[in-house]
């Protein structure tokens, strides 16, 4: 299994925009990506324009499957607006 992190700001003015996506985003990927095993998106308490993105796959093959899905490229272009800077993404074998 494979892990994924990803750390977003969101611009102050783009806050419910991102969240509207990105729950839609989540409802796609939970519905049509078998290799996917966990996604979720959570704020930060401490600076409500931080969030973190958990994800888990089965194995590299679903994640570039879910990289070339047509949801997440669609949503990539709806995103584009709400970031403060780029996305910091790391990935982590899981033990």
């Amino acid at each position: 299994m494979i892990c994924v992190l990803v750390k977003i700001k969101v611009k102050e003015s783009k806050q419910k925009q991102f969240e509207e996506i990105f729950i839609n985003l989540s409802n796609e990927i939970r519905e049509n990506e078998e290799g996917n095993i966990f996604y979720q998106v959570s704020r930060d308490k401490q600076n409500s324009l931080n969030y973190i993105i958990m994800e888990n796959y089965k194995n590299i093959e679903s994640i570039k499957k879910h990289s070339k899905s047509l949801h997440v490229k669609n949503a990539k272009k709806l995103f584009k607006d709400c970031f403060d800077g780029e996305p910091i993404i790391r990935h982590f074998d899981a033990l």
